[in-house]
């Protein structure tokens, strides 16, 4: 009997070494996953002609508490040295043998199964400070299955491995309301994972820990409801990933370091729109972020659709950049701390350059405002007065210089008219082609592509005018400045003004020579796109590719592979501007090379 107590006091000594503490509590304090900005409110977007200033990107607080509460009471203890006092159960040959239970020196409890003197098989060992562990015992150690349960009501339930946690198993907190279910290994958090800070649920982290650490990939969502989903090292955000702020309708995408974004990225503000916004873009920021703030190069782009690209300092615009205002006037040149430099001589006229802009709402104060003011009116467009309001000005200077200059003004008043008489449908036809294929957008607005487009041109049967679709891109890039690599594109976008823009250049290029010695000339080309193909066929969506919004969505996954393959065996048009394009005898020959190779 001295031997096998001698052996059960060698067993307990392997695992004699306890983990460190379960849990850190610092994420109790964090329940939102907001991060604090730096300077103003992060969901205010201002209006570009006000002020060109944008909202600040988040960054994690650093005042946090780093609440830590002690938990190294829930831990595996070892098994003391086991020097029996009293035993009640059967022996064979003076060895406990069967079912006993047995009495140790200090305290400390055990009845269940004995084999040769040792514990072995299913019993329940309770030491002298209460903690209890009830499972399986392999000659005097914990292992397999088994549930401790701590004096203060605490437990874990899973998988043990020479007495430590290893495998999978859960664990609850009873003194706060914290549970972790998932992979252990010598006593730490290992592997995959759950945690729950909450008894609610609201408040989580699942993904990958490494010794206690989150660290790989993971979802963290706070009882905010905010939730980030992405690379973690050291029990921060980083590496690449998402942070949606429920909270204030926000988003960023994109590279983090120790909880801040750092590097490429997206970030992006949703604004709740009624259907058929008149605004299809949202906030948005593309580029370089530095500690949490747009720095150095990146793209504004702006609900209105305005734009700014170029040189960012601590969210400021600071260096070159190109500003792009909403009616598509653009002023390209130096800003200095979210200012337009300010001009030599604002007295004298800008030679060459009447519209170069200023920014009344940034610069200083002085006899110069008013007509700073006046030159940013005058590129921003509100100064001016179009039909169609200045968010959608119509650029029909091309248009308009196929006709005699006397004749101008009278055609541009008339083709304004019958747009506006229009527009209503317009928008609508605009909404819904823009949302085919999406699925439901977070701020009710879409975005038009070039494939939503030939779609339109399809349903409303423009190629039954003696014109193809390749056609009609070729007629757009000629008389809207169309790079030759985005001809075809079906990625490219449209923005409202820009599909009024091309319905337009389309409808003269096929009407023209019918009304060419009427007026008002356009508008009757206009009129007549929409009396005969845009009212009758507008949303009857035709053809297999956005037949059911579920088909659509499945097959919209398919369209970067499919522009991937069809760049890939395109060849360039003999015919100018010698974009690359696919006739039918390629593709079929594409088809039958595929075949081969199958």
């Amino acid at each position: 009997m001295v031997k096998e107590k001698k052996k059960a006091d060698k067993k307990g000594e392997k695992f004699s070494h306890s983990p460190s503490s379960l849990f850190d509590y610092a994420e109790l304090s964090k329940q939102n996953g907001s991060v604090a900005r730096p300077d103003m409110s992060p969901n205010t977007v201002p209006p570009l002609e006000m002020q060109l200033s944008e909202p600040g990107s988040k960054r994690e607080s650093k005042g946090e508490s780093q609440k830590v509460e002690d938990v190294s009471g829930y831990e595996e203890p070892i098994l003391t040295k086991l020097i029996v006092e009293s035993y009640e159960g059967e022996k064979v040959r003076g060895l406990y043998e069967g079912e006993g239970f047995a009495i140790f020196q200090g305290g400390c409890t055990y009845r269940g199964m004995f084999s040769e003197g040792l514990m072995h098989g299913q019993g329940t060992y309770i030491w002298a400070d209460g903690l209890k562990y009830e499972g399986e015992f392999v000659k005097n150690i914990p292992m397999n299955h088994g549930v401790y349960t701590w004096l203060d009501g605490s437990t874990y339930e899973g998988e043990v491995t020479n007495g430590l946690r290893n495998g999978f198993g859960m664990f609850k907190c009873s003194t706060q309301p914290v549970s972790y279910v998932g992979h252990w290994c010598h006593g730490k958090r290992h592997g995959k994972g759950s945690i729950y800070y909450n008894q609610e649920g609201t408040s989580w982290y699942e993904g990958d820990w490494v010794y206690n650490i989150k660290k790989g990939w993971g979802i963290r969502c706070y009882k905010s409801g905010n939730i980030y989903e992405g690379q973690w090292e050291d029990n921060g955000r980083h590496g690449e990933g998402r942070m949606r702020w429920l909270t204030t309708n926000e988003e960023y995408t994109g590279r983090w370091e120790q909880g801040i974004q750092n590097g490429f990225g997206t970030h992006t503000w949703f604004l709740k729109r009624i259907p058929n916004s008149q605004y299809p873009l949202r906030n948005e920021y593309i580029g370089s972020f530095v500690n949490g703030y747009r720095h150095g190069h990146g793209k504004f782009y702006y609900a209105s659709g305005a734009t700014y690209e170029g040189e960012w300092v601590s969210n400021k615009k600071h260096g070159m950049g190109r500003l792009t205002f909403k009616n598509g006037r653009v002023y390209d040149g130096l800003f200095v701390d979210d200012h337009i430099v300010e001009f030599s001589n604002l007295d004298a006229e800008p030679t060459g350059y009447p519209d170069l802009p200023s920014d009344p709402a940034l610069r200083s104060q002085g006899p110069a405002s008013s007509t700073s003011a006046e030159i940013i009116r005058k590129l921003d467009g509100s100064e001016s007065n179009p039909v169609l309001g200045s968010n959608i000005e119509l650029d029909l200077g091309l248009l308009l210089s196929m006709y005699p200059e006397k004749d101008q003004p009278e055609e541009k008043k008339q083709v304004e008219y019958a747009v506006l008489r229009n527009i209503t449908e317009l928008r609508r036809i605009y909404s819904f082609y823009s949302s085919l294929g999406c699925d439901r957008s977070l701020d009710n607005t879409f975005l038009m592509t070039k494939l939503h487009f030939w779609r339109f041109l399809k349903d409303c049967k423009f190629h039954h005018h003696k014109i193809t679709l390749a056609d009609m891109d070729r007629v757009l890039s000629a008389n809207m400045n169309i790079p030759v690599e985005e001809i075809h594109s079906p990625f490219t976008t449209i923005l409202l003004r820009t599909f009024l823009n091309y319905l337009l250049q389309l409808a003269y290029h096929i009407h023209h020579k019918e009304y060419q010695h009427r007026s008002p000339s356009l508008f009757l080309c206009f009129t007549k796109l929409m009396a005969e193909n845009i009212h009758p066929n507008a949303c009857r969506v035709k053809g297999n590719f956005f037949n059911g919004q579920q088909q659509a969505l499945y097959l919209m996954n398919y369209v970067d592979k499919c522009w991937e393959i069809y760049t890939a065996y395109c060849r360039p048009n003999p015919a100018p501007p010698h974009e690359l394009t696919m006739k039918t005898r390629h593709f079929l020959w594409m088809l039958k090379v595929s075949f081969w190779f199958t």
